[in-house]
């Protein structure tokens, strides 16, 4: 049952909550390709710090309701520019990318001369967690600080609102 959940979750992917070992999660746009999820990260693009460093990454996936449905344990491998995975990966990857500028060989070129990294998220052989098991909290991690904080002053009225009686 659970093999058949993460294919199934993993195929219908668009966006996944992204832990790399052991860090915040983030959620960021993947590709699904043959039971593995394709993320890419760098100048320009999405940010996952320590995503290309990891060697494990928890997963978060969603269901059809948007709902939290299974969170699962991956490999990450990074594909470098120039294998034969880069090949098979990088051409789909780009075609698949929204609002990018140039075609798909010229974004695939700026990935590789830039140094964005394409990590492939294999998951591993650990069992999933599913319902019922998932945990009862949001997951949502707590505000960051900020330097761009904006003292919140009242707006302003020209006329005197009167109140209703």
């Amino acid at each position: 049952m659970t093999t058949e959940l993460v294919a199934e979750a993993i195929k219908k992917a668009g966006i996944a909550w992204i832990s790399a070992d052991g860090g915040p999660a983030r959620g960021l746009w993947v590709m699904p390709l043959d039971g593995t999820l394709i993320v890419l990260s760098g100048p320009g693009e999405q940010v996952s710090p320590g995503l290309a460093e990891a060697s494990t990454a928890q997963v978060r996936l969603r269901g059809d309701n948007g709902g939290l449905i299974l969170v699962v344990e991956t490999r990450v491998e990074r594909i470098t520019p120039g294998s034969e995975a880069w090949d098979e990966v990088a051409l789909p990857l780009a075609n698949k990318r929204l609002n990018a500028s140039g075609t798909a060989d010229e974004v695939v070129a700026r990935w590789a001369q830039t140094g964005c990294v394409v990590a492939r998220l294999t998951p591993a052989e650990t069992a999933p967690v599913a319902a019922p098991d998932l945990p009862d909290d949001s997951g949502a991690a707590p505000t960051r600080e900020t330097p761009a904080k904006v003292a919140v002053r009242r707006p302003f009225r020209l006329h005197r609102v009167r109140k209703k009686r």
